[in-house]
């Protein structure tokens, strides 16, 4: 791996840690004592315009960075895909994210081939993005 390839990975690195502070402290806050939990959570995106607003982008986002990871991780050989796609739902696309940035530089740094795909795994994962495509595009529909 290059001094280049590295350091990217450490940038990655930092942003990750640094989303999953930024997202997780406030989602202990709201589901915590005192907080507005309660199982609110998918309600209260639809408080105001900006929380709609926010939710759309970052859902919309979340799918272009599926397909983007799904494609790419296909291409390069890079296993476990879908574990950044689901972790992305249950912790925060911008923890995620970096996640796969590292582990990206880390395949391409390792001159292995990638491996060939199975017509079923491909389709699998045509299946399974256009899941979270219309996961996405209901929660758009939902909030506005």
């Amino acid at each position: 791996m290059t001094r280049t390839s590295r350091l990217l990975c450490l940038l990655y690195a930092a942003i990750a840690l640094a989303a999953l502070y930024g997202t997780w402290s406030e989602n202990l806050a709201y589901f915590g004592p005192g907080g507005h939990g309660g199982g609110a959570f998918l309600p209260d995106l639809r408080a105001n315009p900006a929380t709609r607003s926010i939710s759309v982008d970052l859902g919309w986002f979340l799918f272009a960075a599926a397909v983007l990871m799904v494609l790419e991780a296909r291409r390069i050989g890079l296993r476990f895909v879908w574990a950044y796609v689901v972790f992305a739902f249950a912790i925060a696309i911008s923890v995620t994210f970096p996640l796969f940035l590292i582990a990206r530089e880390v395949r391409m740094a390792s001159n292995t081939p990638a491996p060939v795909v199975s017509p079923l795994v491909r389709a699998l994962d045509f299946a399974g993005l256009a899941a979270v495509g219309a996961l996405v595009a209901a929660l758009a529909i939902w909030l506005h």
